[in-house]
């Protein structure tokens, strides 16, 4: 048996999913020097302030070392702060600073309209369709916990 990657959905999915990302990640990295890892820990952080690392690589589902670059990287930038867990001592929460949050709302701001210019070859039919199969298809694939 031959495999068609072109009707393979994990190649499909994976090609696409990169595409689309690049393509915002372009914009970004030209704009503000961010990594798409780097990005990554941005807009989680962004949406839920004061995860872990560990967290984040879950919630990214990235590699540890990419979040552990990338959160380096947004630190020595003064893109990102660390404060100790008042619960845990061992354990230190990452915030966006100040910068950190004016970067991110701009860029938050350069996606959603990426997005939507995306989107916008879809009618709303196509648009919730989409939305539909993209949760069946996440519950499937990750049965014991949401990706989102």
């Amino acid at each position: 048996m031959t495999l068609r990657l072109s009707d393979f959905l994990p190649f499909r999915l994976s090609v696409l999913s990169n595409t689309v990302s690049q393509r915002i990640a372009d914009r970004y990295a030209a704009d503000f020097a961010l990594s798409v890892p780097q990005w990554r820990v941005m807009a989680v952080l962004g949406e839920t302030p004061g995860l872990s690392a560990s967290q984040l690589t879950e919630r990214t589902a990235m590699d540890k070392v990419a979040v552990s670059r990338a959160v380096a990287a947004l630190i020595e930038a003064g893109r990102l702060r660390r404060t100790a867990s008042e619960t845990d001592g061992r354990r230190s929460l990452l915030h966006l600073t100040e910068e950190g949050q004016r970067l991110y709302d701009i860029i938050a701001q350069m996606a959603a309209e990426y997005e939507r210019d995306l989107l916008a070859s879809l009618d709303e039919k196509d648009r919730n369709a989409l939305h539909r199969i993209l949760e069946v298809l996440a519950r499937e694939a990750s049965p014991e916990r949401p990706l989102w």
